[in-house]
């Protein structure tokens, strides 16, 4: 699976880290990407969202269900 947001795209950027002598090393930077539930073309789905995606809103959270067996105990006592 690769390290991509499932919204905006953003994957793994690369570049050199240069140290005081200025000897270049590569490396990977990776997003930050979080697993969380999100409701696609009206179904729930988990997918992998960077947290900007998360912080701004793009993002769309399934409603919290409840259930019967719950309800019904919760009017009995």
């Amino acid at each position: 699976m690769a390290r991509q947001c499932d919204y905006c795209a953003k994957k793994p950027k690369t570049g050199n880290l240069v140290s005081h002598s200025n000897i270049k090393t590569r490396t990977r930077w990776l997003p930050n990407l979080q697993r969380m539930k999100a409701v696609l073309d009206g179904t729930t789905q988990t997918v992998r969202i960077c947290t900007r995606c998360i912080r701004s809103g793009l993002v769309v959270r399934p409603v919290k269900r409840v259930y019967k067996a719950a309800e019904n105990a919760k009017t009995a006592a």
